[in-house]
């Protein structure tokens, strides 16, 4: 996905994806959620890899689409406000707050 400037995103997981979950009796939806996938993404000039579930991809995805921006540029706004944090950490924090505001 481009969105016109240096930053984009390779949205194709990566041979190193895992799968997470696999209890016996867990539901089929829930090692699908917690199966964690491995993406490139472009920020700022220099490629990175972020590790992060299933869910958390399609939530960031929901999320872009509802804020009229990329993937690549809000995983850029959400890196910029990090601090210290790991972005893999820092994105799983932002869709909390932003699927439980109530709570942030």
């Amino acid at each position: 996905m481009s969105t016109g400037s240096s930053m984009n995103a390779d949205f194709a997981p990566s041979a190193a994806s895992e799968q997470l979950g696999s209890r016996d009796g867990e539901p089929v939806g829930a090692r699908q959620s917690a199966r964690v996938l491995k993406h490139s993404v472009v920020i700022a000039g220099h490629r990175t890899s972020v590790s992060l579930e299933d869910a958390f991809w399609r939530a960031l995805k929901d999320i872009a689409a509802r804020d009229g921006v990329s993937l690549a540029a809000l995983i850029a706004r959400v890196d910029a406000g990090r601090g210290e944090a790991n972005l893999s950490s820092a994105l799983r924090v932002f869709v909390l707050t932003r699927v439980t505001p109530d709570r942030a």
